[in-house]
């Protein structure tokens, strides 16, 4: 759907349908006909007034999220119809939210399916009276930020028959020929040479070669350098601790950290922000056969450390381990160190399915991330470390176990994991993502369809826009 902004007042726009937000039926044109249909000006709520070529949608508060909700229902009823052109009144609706949720609500992936819908040309116009520069660049940003989204659900929803490391790399070159950034790609003869067992490990057993991904961005002048890091397991059997049948269907989205990494360097040098950002992502598929990693197993990681496995499907840390020594050996003069990972079941158990957990040794980083995920429409929040559970994944007779000896707090003793790969002068400026819950859904949520959400690139995009 293309979406536009129009400088008109709205009664001058001619269209075949009006989308009207509201926030109480009092004194509406069309009060008694709502009423007579049970409409109430609540979130998700939406009638179409087909005589009156009216959608009229409920919101229940003027923040991004209710917004952005309302516009997506509103924007999936006129997609059912065969309406070619819809109109809105921007008004004191925030722009952003109602450009963002007209993308995402209207995306849908049926690449697999053997008879497709047609799908029509429709447009909405957003109308105002005024365009500024301001909101003219809020406009085209939004519009790049929701194409990076959608590129992000598109990977994760693409099947492991068709989505393994090689895959994965090409689509990184591809990015960085379409976005002017350099791009390395190295195999496992790198990752034998450099140490980086940790990750080598986890892929030994597929015929699938491993990928480390490096992207770059550089602008000039750059005012801050962050790494942006990604477990890119593109497919999780839980190698030879073999998942239940069930928890291996899903499994194609255990690569949303890494794919919501290449998300966002797809869009980063479009966005004009004159900041350094690297994308690594560690691409890998865990699987089982003769020559796969075993419980039992002592890793020896980049930076030194000794791992000793005790389950193979705590797989993603391993990778992850070894990607976060590569970025700080291979970057300097860092400013920030994020990464990204569908890491543990128990961050979905404490938080939730929609809800990011933020782990991390600075709290006053952990709060500002929380707050740009909020800011942008996204759900998170912290999780605290503490010393007794880092007594947890302690290992007898290695420097470190890849689980920890409780089955509490396993979120958060996947994250002391990972800090262990952190060097010192970086402990303050890492934050660890676990996107477990809403990177991958298999219900409709908000304006998030059944399956991949893009969980992590408008958080991320919107804290690199308040950088100072």
């Amino acid at each position: 759907m293309k979406i536009n902004l129009v400088e008109k007042n709205i009664t001058k726009v001619k269209s075949d349908i009006e989308i009207i937000f509201v926030d109480s039926i009092k004194n509406l044109e069309d009060e008694e006909i709502l009423e007579n249909l049970g409409f109430e000006a609540k979130d998700e709520s939406v009638v179409l007034l087909a005589e009156s070529k009216k959608i009229y949608v409920g919101f229940e508060l003027n923040y991004y999220d209710s917004i952005a909700i309302a516009i997506a229902t509103a924007v999936k009823k006129f997609n059912s119809t065969k309406f070619k052109n819809a109109k809105i009144q921007l008004g004191n609706l925030n722009l952003k939210a109602l450009v963002e949720g007209a993308l995402l609500g209207s995306y849908i992936f049926d690449n697999y399916k053997s008879e497709k819908k047609k799908k029509q040309k429709q447009e909405l116009n957003i109308c105002i009276e005024k365009i500024t520069k301001d909101l003219e660049k809020i406009f085209e940003d939004s519009i790049e930020i929701s194409k990076a989204v959608n590129k992000t659900r598109d990977m994760v929803n693409t099947t492991p028959a068709d989505f393994y490391p090689e895959t994965m790399a090409s689509i990184a070159k591809k990015i960085a020929k379409e976005s002017n950034l350099e791009c390395t790609i190295h195999g496992e003869k790198y990752l034998e040479k450099n140490g980086m067992n940790s990750m080598n490990s986890v892929g030994r057993a597929s015929i699938h070669e491993s990928k480390l991904i490096h992207l770059s961005y550089k602008p000039e002048n750059a005012k801050k350098k962050i790494v942006l890091v990604g477990k890119g397991l593109t497919y999780d059997s839980g190698g030879l601790s073999l998942k239940p049948a069930d928890y291996m269907v899903t499994m194609k989205s255990d690569k949303s950290g890494g794919c919501a990494v290449l998300g966002i360097m797809s869009v980063i040098s479009k966005l004009g922000l004159d900041i350094e950002v690297h994308g690594i992502v560690g691409a890998v598929e865990n699987m089982i056969g003769g020559d796969a990693y075993k419980p039992d197993d002592v890793l020896v990681a980049k930076n030194g450390k000794t791992i000793e496995v005790r389950n193979t499907d705590a797989e993603g840390r391993l990778v992850l381990a070894d990607c976060l020594c590569y970025a700080q050996d291979e970057i300097k003069d860092i400013d920030y160190i994020f990464d990204y990972a569908t890491l543990t079941g128990a961050c979905v158990v404490g938080v939730g399915e929609y809800t990011t957990g933020i782990m991390g040794n600075n709290t006053q980083l952990k709060r500002e991330v929380v707050a740009s995920a909020l800011e942008s429409g996204e759900y998170a929040t912290s999780l605290p470390f503490n010393r007794f559970l880092r007594k947890t994944i302690k290992s007898e007779i290695a420097d470190i176990c890849n689980i920890a000896n409780t089955r509490y707090g396993g979120s958060i003793t996947a994250g002391l994991f990972l800090d262990n790969f952190i060097y010192n002068e970086n402990k303050e400026k890492w934050v660890h993502f676990d996107i477990a819950g809403p990177a991958y859904v298999e219900k409709a949520w908000g304006y998030n369809p059944h399956g991949a959400s893009g969980t992590g690139v408008r958080m991320t995009l919107e804290f690199f826009k308040n950088i100072k």
